[in-house]
This record gives structure tokens, sequence and C-alpha cells, in this order.
């Protein structure tokens, strides 16, 4: 199964990078400088996760390929935006991501800062265009979600509360987390149940998985900080988590007892799925591979 699941993921990677190589613009004026930029910072490596899990979901509900994959263009966009406002001078001052330059370093800090502005653009462009959905209710409902998860209630508000600071409140901690990290997985999900039409019951429990999922990947994502496994992430971790600069489950619990807290989390998860059955076999094995690899 686990080969079957890296494939299955791979193969999700390739659709969406081929169909972000045809939907994002080029341009040959002035503004060439910022269209490359916006394909640099959205075609970069990556396993694409949101995309995998927005992609099987929509399986499940027997969506259309093209509808769905289209959707998972534009979260796609909104993730890489958000990694390269992430990555500039004034928040997380990073140098590398995945093993390249981050947008300001290949390009310069305005650059980075209009290419996200641009990716984010994008994509309400793609979500907005009939070609997402014939119907127009159904693409008014997926751009209403998008812009909530990445919004001041999602990904940029936890941005926010981390600039600000939780100090050692774990729950406010895991607030954070939900927002900043959780939302746009989260959202992976509900715009391929928006997509599937599917009852509320079964809403809730694909959001509740993706909820618990992302706590526990960012978690995860806090012992590579902690360790300094420059190799794993493609970034310099320890600059960026240096000298008391965050404050995480892992700083404040310890290494065994956040791993106790991942591990309630991915069992939490796995049984959100019990109601789909043998359906959901692969979204049920992605919790292993997603925090394995990350371990």
């Amino acid at each position: 199964m686990r080969d079957s699941l890296d494939q299955r993921v791979a193969e999700a990677a390739d659709l969406v990078t081929v169909a972000l190589d045809a939907l994002l613009p080029r341009a040959d004026g002035p503004e060439q400088r910022l269209t490359e930029a916006m394909r640099y910072a959205a075609l970069g490596p990556g396993r694409r996760m949101r995309p995998f899990f927005m992609l099987e979901t929509a399986r499940m509900f027997g969506v259309e390929e093209r509808s769905v994959l289209r959707a998972a263009c534009a979260l796609e966009c909104v993730h890489a935006y958000s990694q390269v406002h992430d990555d500039l001078p004034c928040l997380d001052d990073d140098d590398l991501r995945r093993g390249r330059p981050t947008l300001h370093r290949a390009y310069d800090e305005a650059t980075a800062i209009l290419a996200g502005d641009g990716l984010q653009a994008v994509a309400f462009e793609i979500m907005a265009h009939p070609d997402t959905h014939s119907d127009g209710t159904i693409r008014a409902e997926l751009v209403r979600r998008l812009a909530v998860a990445c919004g001041a209630k999602g990904m940029v508000g936890g941005q926010m509360i981390a600039v600000v600071g939780v100090g050692d409140d774990l729950g406010a901690i895991a607030r954070m987390q939900r927002m900043k990290t959780g939302a746009l997985i989260a959202c992976a999900f509900d715009l391929a149940l928006v997509l599937g039409r599917a009852p509320e019951s079964e809403r809730q429990a694909l959001v509740a998985f993706a909820q618990d999922l992302g706590l526990a990947y960012q978690i995860v994502d806090d012992f590579t900080d902690a360790a300094g496994e420059e190799d794993l992430l493609g970034k310099a971790a320890a600059e960026r988590n240096g000298a008391g600069r965050k404050v995480n489950f892992v700083t404040l619990l310890g290494v065994d007892a956040a791993r106790e807290r991942v591990d309630l989390l991915a069992a939490q998860a796995k049984a959100h799925l019990d109601m789909f059955g043998d359906d959901a076999r692969y979204l049920r094995n992605s919790v292993d591979f997603v925090l394995d690899r990350r371990q």
C-alpha cells in the first residue's frame, strides 16, 4: 500500500503541476519579471499534498476531474503565495525553501511581494471561471470558502497571531496552528465536498480529519525545526527558530510529550474516516505517509 500511495501522491502532484503550468500567466512585456516570479513560486518542487487530498476526496464523491483539478490549482496558488510572503524578511526571513533560494532571494523583496499578490489574484480568477464549474452558485461558494480559509479567520489570521505571540498557552498555540497551517489543509477537503455536494455529516467528518491531521503535521514540522534538519526541510531551520523566537508544542511540552500528541491526533484523524470504509483507504494511509515523511 505504501508504494501504491507514493505513486498516487506523485501522480496527483504531476497532474497539478501540468495544470498550473497551463493556467499561470506568461508575459513578454515589462511585467515579465512578475509572471516569471509567480511561476518560480508555484511550479517549484513539492509533494502538493493539499491537491492530493482534494483529488482523493473528490474521487470519493464522483466529482469530474477537470473541476477539482482547477480548484486544486487555485488552492495551490494561495498556498504558494502564503509561502512567498511567509519567507520575507519582515516575517520568517528565510533564505531557502525546499533546497532553492526563496523568492525574495532569487529576485528581490518588491518582486516577491507583488508575486504573492499576483498568485492570490490568479487563484480567485481560476476558481471563478466557468471552466471550474458550470453552476455559478457552486463557483461562488468555492470562492467564498477559499476566501475564508486564507483570510483573517484562517491562514492570514493565524499568521498575525504568530507575529503577536501567544505566550505559553497551549490552547492558543493550537488555535494559531489550526488557522495558520490547518485552514488551507481543511479547505482542500471543503472545496472537494462543495463540488461533490456531500451530506453535512460526511463533510463534518472529513473536515475534522483535516483539522487533526493539519495540527499533527504542524507539530512534526516543529520537530524538524527544533532539530535543525536543513536537508529535510530545504531551509535554514536552525536560524529560523533560533534564540527563543518561536514557541510551539515541542518547546513547551518537550519532544516525548509532543510525539504523544501527534500519535493521538493521528489516531483521531483516522477514526474520523471510519464511516467511509475502504473508499477512504488512501486518505487513511496518507496520515502515516505525511507524518513519517516529516519526522
